[in-house]
């Protein structure tokens, strides 16, 4: 078997300079495969959306710069309330979920109620539409207590109560995925439970979970524009008031890019922590 020096390591086989020969051809082909298959759907889209007679219409209607320099300065200060509502919400999540994730995975028959409550909270918040818990929330609570209450901040309840009953459940099955022998480990050191689950199974847990995690963040990211339901006048409501004074929907999509702005880095994290988890699970069993 021949082989051939490398430029700092050992000698490479021919098996390996072959791999690497294919892995080459392999990448030259999926350019070209990647270039031909943009021009055609380049194509597709002239000859079936720009080229259709009402295009110029849509055009007018959906993407007139003008009307999106007009209405970025109120649709951008209601994104900013967006941004506000999510961070307040993620924070809140967090603690929220974490604390149900926690009640759920309790040893012992006396914990039964907390479990049994912990289950009916995941249950119930899981079934009913965030846009319905938004109306009962936004709605019912300031009627309950019959006190005026910020729609912001109802909003930012309803998300928390609804996305943590989501998370938990992502953080309970990275919890109970976890290998019992580090929980059992844990406990011969003298551990409490608590302490097991904070210092040992926790960190474990989030970092399997984190692509589950980080998609339901991304859909937190865009359900916070459902909380103009409620009168909040963050960047979906302020497109609906520019696109009346303006007579055309450009607002809206303005919206939605400053949306997908913020999205998009979040879902690039997402696809980055997959594949480096994939990678170190399969390491070694990629060609």
């Amino acid at each position: 078997m021949t082989s051939q020096q490398s430029a700092d390591g050992p000698p490479l086989s021919s098996l390996e300079l072959e791999r690497r020969a294919f892995r080459r051809r392999q990448s030259v082909v999926s350019v070209l495969l990647g270039a031909a298959s943009t021009v055609v759907f380049g194509a597709l889209v002239w000859v079936f959306v720009i080229n259709t007679p009402g295009w110029a219409r849509v055009q007018a209607s959906f993407f007139d710069l003008d009307s999106a320099i007009a209405a970025l300065p109120r649709v951008g200060e209601g994104f900013l309330v967006n941004l506000r509502i999510l961070g307040v919400s993620v924070l809140g999540v967090a603690i929220v979920a974490t604390l149900i994730a926690f009640l759920r995975t309790l040893r012992g028959a006396v914990f039964f109620p907390l479990r049994a409550l912990a289950a009916a909270y995941t249950d119930i918040f899981r079934g009913v539409p965030l846009i319905i818990m938004l109306l009962l929330i936004g709605f019912g609570v300031p009627g309950l207590l019959q006190t005026r209450i910020s729609t912001e901040l109802l909003g930012t309840v309803a998300l928390i109560i609804t996305y943590s009953a989501y998370v938990s459940e992502v953080i309970r099955a990275g919890i109970e995925g976890v290998h019992p022998s580090q929980r059992m480990g844990a406990r011969a050191l003298g551990l409490t439970h608590g302490q097991t689950l904070r210092m040992v199974v926790l960190p474990q847990a989030i970092r399997r979970q984190a692509p589950p995690l980080m998609n339901d963040f991304v859909a937190m990211q865009k359900d916070v524009g459902l909380v103009s339901i409620l009168g909040v006048v963050d960047a979906v409501r302020a497109a609906q008031i520019e696109t009346s004074k303006l007579a055309d929907f450009t607002p809206y999509i303005l919206a939605a890019v400053l949306f997908v702005l913020l999205a998009i880095p979040t879902i690039r994290l997402a696809d980055f922590i997959t594949a480096r988890l994939r990678r170190r699970e399969q390491m070694g069993a990629i060609v």
